[in-house]
């Protein structure tokens, strides 16, 4: 017997003690309404194409808001409301320009501003450029070798890595830290080799963090190809200087809104489970797969929980967080609020990881919630969901474990998320309908197991 078939034997054998017949049904039913409505994928297009990029502060997240209300009042929600928060109000000004003087004359660098970066003045910005492939090799160059240079970071991601996910996070430290870390030896600039897993020619933006203690220095991204290009002429001595022009900047923060639609609970309306991904996005793009996949996979759980009559039990909530990308102050006042009204948040369920094929949940939960949970993985292995995993959940939901609740974040299939995350291809064109709806229901059918058992 091959071992596919033997698992899913076993599995069958443990369903009966798990849920029931009824359960099955219940969540074919809700496959059936997402698969055959085309509703996610309309308001993903309507998302991308009529407002488009929607950083936070920005006129588009104000139209994005909007959209948001409209959405989740057509899905039918209960009630549909904005909570204030205050967000950051960055500007990336008009379009960035850089290039390198080589022994062979001058070329273009396609680049892009990090998020929350100083601009560089009209001026820009011209210096000879120092490699550094790590924290550690920084340091020890220190400020005799790195004073008045622009100080190139060139980590990849991890290839050997198999979920992109784990290679991400260990590269994308150089963004986040690596202007400050280079400001603190006296460089006047920095570039950083995007956090991508291919190599193409889209430099890829991101948020950068300063440390109060140093200089802010603009700080912009190359793209992989790029990279590996001026990588090359470094090391033979071709490159003489490099400059770029930025023109960004960081506005004071602004008010700005979550939007949220509510089904009331029939049975326990004060347990709350909370299903949402994030509103914003950067600017270089649409924000398809970061984040409106999940916005959309969020407003249909409830649309569809609707449609087919199978009021939960819990009160559920779809949120649209605002400011993930560059500060989090959505999933702050968020959790302010719950903690303000003493709220009784059960469960909370984020999609952040690309609208492609589901693969897992990832769960943040002790271990009798957890595995509560995953005596429910027989019910969601047709729809191309195998494993609940212990790991971490979201951004915009992870303060809701100070409030007690246990946390899951879907996991599609992680390769070729981060050949489109913050670049200028996220558009809703590179999203499969079949894919992103594959998310909302295995999204939809968590949210309905909870509410109707409980995690208790």
């Amino acid at each position: 017997m091959k071992p596919g078939i033997i698992l899913c034997t076993l599995l069958a054998i443990n369903f009966s003690v798990c849920a029931g017949d009824n359960d099955s049904l219940a969540i074919r039913k809700i496959a059936n309404e997402i698969l055959g409505s085309n509703k996610a994928y309309a308001n993903l297009e309507y998302l991308c194409k009529k407002i488009g990029p929607r950083l936070s502060g920005s006129a588009n997240a104000s139209k994005a808001i909007a959209w948001g209300v409209s959405a989740l009042k057509a899905a039918g929600a209960d009630t549909v409301y904005l909570q204030p928060c205050m967000v950051k109000h960055w500007e990336r000004g008009g379009k960035e320009t850089g290039f390198v003087r080589t022994r062979e004359g001058l070329r273009q660098l396609k680049l892009s501003a990090l998020g929350n970066s100083v601009g560089t003045g009209p001026g820009g910005i011209l210096a000879p450029v120092i490699e550094v492939k790590s924290f550690a090799e920084l340091d020890s160059l220190g400020e005799k070798n790195i004073k008045g240079k622009i100080v190139f970071y060139n980590y990849p991601m991890n290839p050997l890595l198999i979920n992109t996910f784990e290679a991400y996070g260990d590269a994308v430290r150089y963004r986040s830290s690596g202007p400050s870390n280079a400001a603190k030896y006296g460089a006047v600039g920095v570039m950083v080799r995007s956090q991508a897993s291919n190599t193409d020619q889209h430099p890829h933006t991101g948020v950068t963090f300063y440390n109060g203690a140093f200089p802010k220095i603009p700080a912009v991204s190359i793209s992989t190809a790029e990279a590996n290009w001026l990588s090359e002429l470094l090391q033979h001595k071709d490159v003489l200087e490099a400059g770029f022009i930025t023109h960004c900047k960081m506005e004071n923060d602004t008010l700005s809104y979550n939007v949220i639609g509510e089904i009331k609970g029939s049975k326990f309306p004060g347990e709350i489970i909370t299903v949402g991904g994030h509103l914003d996005s950067w600017d270089l793009a649409e924000g398809a797969q970061d984040d409106g996949a999940g916005c959309v996979q969020s407003i249909e759980v409830i649309r569809a929980l609707i449609a087919t009559g199978l009021r939960p039990d819990r009160t559920v909530r779809a949120v649209l967080f605002m400011n993930e990308e560059n500060g989090a102050g959505g999933a702050q006042a968020y959790f302010d609020s719950a903690i303000a009204k003493k709220e009784n948040h059960i469960f909370a369920l984020e999609s952040d990881a690309g609208g492609f094929t589901p693969r897992g949940f990832s769960i943040t939960a002790d271990a009798a919630r957890f595995h509560r949970m995953e005596k429910w993985l027989p019910l969601f292995l047709p729809y191309g969901l195998y494993y609940f995993k212990e790991g971490e959940s979201g951004v915009d939901i992870g303060f809701l474990e100070k409030a007690g609740a246990a946390l899951a974040g879907l996991e599609p299939d992680s390769q070729r998320y981060f050949d489109l995350h913050h670049a200028e291809n996220d558009v809703f064109e590179a999203v499969s309908k079949r894919e992103l709806e594959l998310g909302a229901i295995n999204m939809a059918a968590l949210v309905w197991l909870v509410s109707k058992y409980g995690l208790n």
